[in-house]
């Protein structure tokens, strides 16, 4: 079989194109383990000797994960020491207004912060919540 210069140039330009299809399929592998990688990844914060989640659910729904160890005795002491949140004290307690630098403010937009222990409401404030091992706080802004 002789081959012209047509036909080798076609079988060139085919192996060049399997080629790229390979790398862009390869690509594309590399990218998702990646994404899943940054989604398991937790943020640790603290150096005490119990362990808490928190997870903060912002006003768009993307959510930030983050193992605190602590010492302290309640979740609002422990976060206020991480700098985690931020608010006001009030006659029923700290009125939290920011978490994890971002600001739910009632009187601008009727927005709040939304505490939640173990994934139910919270029936106490932040700063009278007790630290319990391996228990999941979260934060997430609702209206």
């Amino acid at each position: 079989m002789k081959l012209t210069g047509k036909k080798m140039k076609s079988m060139f330009l085919c192996m060049v194109l399997a080629v790229a299809m390979a790398f862009t399929v390869a690509g594309c592998g590399s990218k998702t383990e990646s994404i899943e990688t940054a989604e398991a990844q937790e943020i640790v914060l603290g150096d005490g000797s119990v362990k808490i989640t928190v997870i903060v659910v912002d006003a768009d729904g993307n959510e930030t994960n983050f193992v605190v160890s602590t010492d302290k005795e309640t979740v609002g002491d422990a976060l206020l020491e991480l700098n985690l949140i931020e608010g006001d004290d009030s006659e029923y307690g700290l009125y939290v207004k920011t978490v994890n630098g971002i600001t739910a403010d009632y009187d601008t937009d009727g927005t709040y912060w939304a505490f939640y222990v173990n994934g139910e409401y919270a029936s106490t404030g932040v700063d009278s919540t007790p630290v319990n091992e391996g228990d999941t706080y979260e934060f997430k802004v609702e209206k």
